[in-house]
Order: C-alpha cells, then sequence, then structure tokens
C-alpha cells in the first residue's frame, strides 16, 4: 500500500497456504512438509492477508507449486531442515480452496474470485484478452464450480508428481465438477479426459501498467 501510494508499479500475489495454513503445521510430526518460503506465520497474518484479498491490495492468488516428495527431502536435508528443499504441492487444489474459504464463506465475491484466479493473472502475462475473459474471439477457458458439492480433499486423487498434500483431509464447500480448454471438455468428475498434443504456444503481449 505505501509502495501504490507512492505511485510504484507494484502487483501482489499471495498463496492459499498463507491464507488457510499457519505456523502450528510445524508442531507435528509432519512438520517438514511444510517448509516453504516465506513460512506459515500466526492466525493473526492470515486475517491481514484476507483483507487484502477483499479491498484489492492484493491482486493475484498463485500456489508457489512444488512436488518435492518426501523421500526427496529427507535425503537432501540429511536431518538439517535448513537444507530441506522449499515448497508445497497443491496447483490442483488452488481455485477450489479459494472458492470455500473464500465465496462460501462471504469474505469475497464470485467476481472477485474470477479477478484473482484468472483475469488479473492473464493481464499481468500479457494474455488479455485471449485468457481471462468470456466474450467473441477469446478461447473459451471455463471452470464449472458445484458450490452445492463437499469434497474431501485426499491426495490419491490428485494428479501431480509429489506423494503427499498439504490439504489432505481438508473439506472443501464447492468441488469443481467440469473444466473446459478453448470450449472443449478437459476434465469431468475427477477424470482428466484431454487428449495429448492439443495444447499450443502461447504469444504474449508486453504488460503495461495503467498510469498511477
Amino acid at each position: 500500500r505505501l509502495a501504490r501510494a507512492n505511485h510504484q508499479p507494484v502487483w501482489v500475489e499471495t498463496c492459499p497456504q498463507y491464507l488457510l495454513l499457519d505456523e502450528r503445521s510445524y508442531d507435528t510430526e509432519d512438520g517438514m512438509k511444510f517448509i516453504l518460503s516465506p513460512p506459515l506465520r500466526n492466525v493473526r497474518e492470515q486475517d491481514k492477508l484476507w483483507c487484502g484479498i477483499s479491498d484489492g491490495a492484493i491482486d493475484v492468488v498463485a500456489t508457489d507449486h512444488c512436488t518435492f516428495s518426501m523421500a526427496q527431502r529427507l535425503q537432501i536435508s540429511k536431518g538439517d531442515f535448513s537444507r530441506c528443499p522449499n515448497g508445497l504441492p497443491g496447483v490442483e487444489n488452488r481455485m477450489q480452496l479459494l472458492f470455500s474459504s473464500g465465496v462460501m464463506t462471504g469474505r469475497i465475491t464470485p467476481e472477485r474470485f474470477v479477478d484473482l484466479t484468472s483475469a488479473m493473472p492473464s493481464r499481468l502475462f500479457g494474455l488479455w484478452p485471449q485468457k481471462g475473459l468470456l466474450a467473441p474471439g477469446s478461447d473459451g477457458d471455463v471452470v464449472i464450480i458445484d458450490p452445492n458439492k463437499r469434497q474431501q480433499i485426499q491426495h490419491r486423487h490428485l494428479h501431480d508428481n509429489a506423494d503427499y498434500s498439504p490439504w489432505e483431509g481438508f473439506t472443501c464447500q464447492g468441488a469443481i465438477v467440469r473444466t473446459l480448454s478453448r470450449g472443449e471438455t478437459i476434465f469431468c468428475d475427477g477424470t482428466f479426459t484431454g487428449k495429448a498434443g492439443r495444447g499450443r504456444f502461447l504469444r504474449r503481449k508486453p504488460f503495461v501498467p495503467p498510469v498511477l
């Protein structure tokens, strides 16, 4: 806020782990699973982040997704936590976690959710309006969420290369039931249905910040 008040072009992101997990995770037997940078803080810091999410100070919710297995963490760290690879897996759960903890609790509106997860990232990466927008000429990428469906996160149902999830057992109100890429269904009811090779190169434009 201070940088923006001084007319600096600043954009801010946070991640679900900073909104929903706190430093108590380090006191468990699985504390190594939660080593990341910056580290998890206390609940009071979460409240500040949620304020930034709701009032626009934070622009994007990302993940910093890392798929280090527990075996890799143990092998590399050799008992020294300061040598443990940093980062958590979680890209597959990003939208569901934010929808459940943000939209369904009334912290943010559905429109703000779309801005944080799609519209603003597309602008920052120079992909707007091809991405991040539903309009003639745009790609038609759509995520459909059923707000009435409750779903418990279990790593055995995920599709990443990690061997655990920091969200294991976390119950979300709202579940992604279908994903469309360029108008074609590539995910439906927990099953990936896309075909290898259908991806395409995305040409990006320079991001031109608004005049502050």
